[in-house]
């Protein structure tokens, strides 16, 4: 049986991986192919509190330009809630659904990491 490794480079989440493929001929037998290892299991999630409800994160590491909401208001799915600026670019960031903020979780000129919690729409 012939055997041959590929490499290749992949990105997942932010973390850059190399990873070998073993490449077997058509003969080999499904008890020789190695399985690959099996994902943990998620975690299981908790209820959701009182006031919980969808939450905005920042998708990339940047500064808030402008914060176009408050608690309390109404918004509607699209609508521009927040302007981040990153790699000198305005991204505007929309909400994902409609509701009612229930939090603010920046203010405008704040620096913000990739993954913070900018508002919740319950």
């Amino acid at each position: 049986m012939t055997e041959t490794m590929k490499k290749y480079k992949v990105n997942v989440n932010g973390t850059d991986y190399e990873i070998a493929i073993e490449l077997m001929d058509g003969n080999a037998k499904a008890e020789e192919l190695k399985s690959a290892p099996k994902a943990a299991p998620e975690a299981p999630k908790a209820p959701a509190a009182a006031g919980a409800g969808e939450k905005v994160t920042c998708p990339m590491p940047g500064n808030i330009l402008a914060v176009n909401v408050n608690v309390g208001d109404s918004v509607k799915e699209g609508q521009v809630l927040m302007v981040l600026e990153a790699m000198k670019m305005e991204n505007e960031i929309m909400a994902p659904c409609s509701g009612k903020i229930t939090s603010v979780g920046v203010t405008k000129g704040a620096t913000v990491e990739s993954g913070a919690l900018l508002c919740t729409i319950e």
